[in-house]
């Protein structure tokens, strides 16, 4: 499963990385370029603030690119970048909270144990989905992931480290490209460039999972009953 999963997430990718990466940085160009600016007005309390509105935004930008994944699973893009935030937007707060929820949870258990947070993890790997595709209430969407893991647990963390070895990789790269130039304009290239690059994959591979696994639970249709004999 895992390598059917990044083998799509791949040729999606190629076939639909402009309008992928164009959802991407038309959220990082805006969210990266406030940092900037609040940190050379601010400095150190600007990038703090910065930081908080790039935080609450990835989660918008997170059910955009699950709702774009959602729209070119049959070969086309139907909903332009304006229209994929739009259809987001009522879900920021449920994401948002939900997020932080979950990112508190998964801290704690790895600053505890390790172990407890990277199950933790995998179990609330669906959130996003289930909120943006399934319109699941924040509370809702940590037990509805969790129901989409069960007994699919390794092949969901592969998955998930996998995919953030990939892009924390490529996001490395290029922010290494920029080093040379003062911290601030080096995190926003870093931010810009690479965030666009590597936050489609992720959103790919983890939301081509979550329909593999939702699918999966859909019975399959019982055969017609033979026509009794007159």
């Amino acid at each position: 499963m895992v390598g059917d999963i990044l083998n799509g997430a791949f040729e999606l990718y190629q076939r639909h990385w402009k309008h992928l990466i164009g959802i991407a940085l038309a959220f990082y160009l805006v969210a990266a370029s406030i940092t900037l600016v609040l940190t050379v007005a601010l400095g150190r309390w600007g990038a703090f603030a910065g930081s908080l509105i790039l935080l609450v935004g990835i989660f918008w930008l997170t059910g955009a690119l699950v709702e774009a994944v959602a729209d070119i699973r049959d070969g086309r893009a139907d909903l332009s970048v304006g229209d994929t935030f739009s259809k987001v937007w009522p879900r920021v707060w449920p994401l948002t909270g939900a997020s932080v929820l979950a990112g508190l949870g998964i801290f704690l258990g790895l600053l505890l144990l390790i172990v407890p947070g990277l199950i933790l993890l995998t179990w609330w790997a669906f959130i996003a989905p289930a909120i943006v595709l399934e319109n699941r209430g924040v509370i809702e969407s940590f037990g509805r992931s969790k129901q989409l893991v069960e007994g699919n647990g390794w092949n969901v963390f592969g998955i998930l480290i996998i995919t953030w070895l990939l892009t924390g990789v490529v996001s490395g790269v290029i922010g290494a490209i920029f080093t040379p130039l003062p911290d601030y304009l080096s995190q926003y290239f870093g931010n810009l460039i690479g965030g666009a690059i590597a936050a489609p994959f992720s959103a790919l591979a983890v939301t081509l999972l979550y329909f593999r696994l939702a699918e999966a639970e859909t019975p399959a249709p019982e055969p017609p009953a033979e026509a009794l004999p007159s």
